[in-house]
């Protein structure tokens, strides 16, 4: 049986060493991947003078499942985010970030078991209608939410909540206020919450989730939403299970799916081997468990858990004083 091709964008800043960490775990576990090397984001405007060269967008078309590191956009003007650009290419329409407690992080919280799903190529980011008045005095920008793209979403939602043995569906909205778009939103999931007896669905306007995530975590279980509201509520999760550095992020489509860690590139300690390579980690581990390789990521992830739990060679922002490669080492060594 030949071996599957992965599509690796190592990226920017702190990426290529993170993405190296996450590859030697998938290596030691015996994942037995090929890898297929492509550049994007700076990296790649540096070296092929565009953010995102076709034939980078050839590969991920070809081996159809890319892990990839953080991507820096460049600030100003003609710039697309490279990132949304990506899902739009393959209709990633779904945007899966979970967050689990790991003892011995730095995190408030614990028990924390929360998938938020967010919908990925509608809404506020769909780069529709964005102007400015040629005074500079007016800007303007068009959330489209279409009710194919409002079901597909919800309904995969509900799939993956039955898949996982979840118990509820927090249905995240501002139909209160934003009638049209966000009413239209959570009309549509009203209508496939329906096929989902056996799931406890509850709705809930977008600046109360965000109270309540705080107040009581553990009473959330699986949050569908729109784009904009999805990318807010992940990134306050992740707060709560000790940051950026601890959430992964899996897009999916029909015929795609790209793998990464959610956090930014922190060009400020690229090359100082001092990043957490855990979101990228996590990330591979959705990626094995999507390609149906549960076993090579419940290896990983005991693995992972064991090393944090005892704080052996653990990396600053979860109390250890070590930097990547000790870390990963920690990791391969339980492997």
């Amino acid at each position: 049986m030949s071996k599957r091709t992965i599509t690796v964008i190592p990226g920017d800043g702190i990426g290529p060493s993170i993405i190296d960490a996450a590859i030697k775990i998938l290596d030691k576990a015996g994942c037995d991947f090929e890898y297929e090397f492509a550049d994007a984001g700076l990296t790649a405007l540096e070296k092929q003078g565009e953010l995102l060269p076709q034939r980078t967008l050839d590969m991920i078309e070809k081996n159809r499942i890319t892990l990839k590191g953080p991507l820096t956009t460049p600030v100003g003007e003609g710039f697309t985010s490279i990132n949304v650009s990506l899902r739009k290419k393959f209709s990633l329409y779904a945007n899966i970030r979970p967050v689990l407690s790991f003892k011995g992080t730095q995190a408030r919280y614990e028990n924390i078991d929360i998938i938020t799903v967010r919908e990925n190529t509608e809404g506020m980011y769909s780069g529709l209608g964005q102007t400015v008045s040629e005074d500079g005095s007016t800007a303007e920008a068009t959330s489209i939410i279409t009710r194919q793209g409002a079901e597909q979403i919800t309904t995969f939602a509900y799939e993956l909540a039955r898949k996982e043995n979840r118990k509820k569906v927090t249905i995240v909205h501002k139909a209160n206020i934003m009638k049209s778009t966000s009413g239209l939103f959570l009309k549509v999931a009203r209508e496939v919450s329906l096929r989902y007896p056996d799931i406890i669905t509850e709705e809930m306007i977008v600046d109360a989730t965000c109270m309540k995530l705080v107040m009581n975590p553990e009473n959330f279980d699986v949050m569908v939403t729109t784009n904009l509201f999805g990318d807010i509520l992940s990134d306050l999760c992740a707060g709560l299970v000790g940051g950026l550095g601890m959430a992964p992020g899996a897009n999916i489509g029909k015929d795609a799916a790209i793998f990464e860690a959610v956090h930014g590139s922190a060009p400020d300690i690229a090359g100082k081997n001092l990043a957490n390579p855990t979101s990228v980690i996590l990330a591979s581990i959705q990626m094995l468990e999507y390609l149906g390789m549960s076993d090579k990521a419940e290896l990983i992830r005991s693995a992972v858990t064991a090393v944090i739990a005892e704080g052996d060679r653990t990396t600053r922002d979860l109390g250890g004083t070590h930097g990547t490669t000790d870390f990963t080492q920690a990791v391969i060594d339980r492997l």
